[in-house]
């Protein structure tokens, strides 16, 4: 393997924000992703780990958490938009199609208002898997960042 190339993390400041803004964000949803998430959450329905059991499901199949669609827009508010040092202070969420093991996920976010009090941003924010079709959908608020920060990016910690 070579060397992993180290990019660089920057955020938006509540002053840098413009109402329309854009960002996106994509990860591949993987066996191990689903299991992880299991793990961590404690969510183990069979429909997410046993295909014999999802198979008859409406599904057909194994499908991932819907609150993993939910962390990857945490994520894309977290490293995009705002990006580094933003909080998260709520969120809307409808899922509208199952998310499966190796489809591509990609958030869309979009700035749809700005508060100066607590600098709080509203976010329309939308999943796409990788045909394009809407998976999730909904609004988040944050408290955006005072400060800019610019790092490079840290790797992702190594699980076993």
């Amino acid at each position: 393997m070579g060397v992993e190339q180290m990019s660089q993390l920057e955020n938006f400041t509540y002053e840098e924000i413009t109402i329309g803004q854009t960002a996106t964000y994509s990860k591949r949803i993987s066996e191990r992703d689903i299991k992880l998430f299991a793990a961590a959450s404690g969510d183990v329905n069979p429909v997410h780990l046993d295909e014999a059991f999802a198979a008859g499901t409406p599904f057909k199949g194994r499908i991932a958490h819907g609150m993993l669609t939910g962390a990857l827009i945490s994520a894309a508010l977290a490293m995009e938009l705002p990006g580094p040092g933003t909080i998260y202070l709520g969120q809307s969420l409808r899922f509208r199609l199952p998310v499966k093991i190796d489809d591509t996920i990609t958030i869309a976010l979009e700035v749809t208002a700005k508060t100066d009090r607590r600098r709080q941003v509203t976010l329309d924010c939308k999943a796409y898997n990788q045909d394009e079709k809407l998976v999730a959908s909904g609004s988040a608020e944050v408290m955006a960042p005072a400060e800019k920060i610019s790092m490079e990016r840290p790797p992702l910690p190594q699980v076993s």
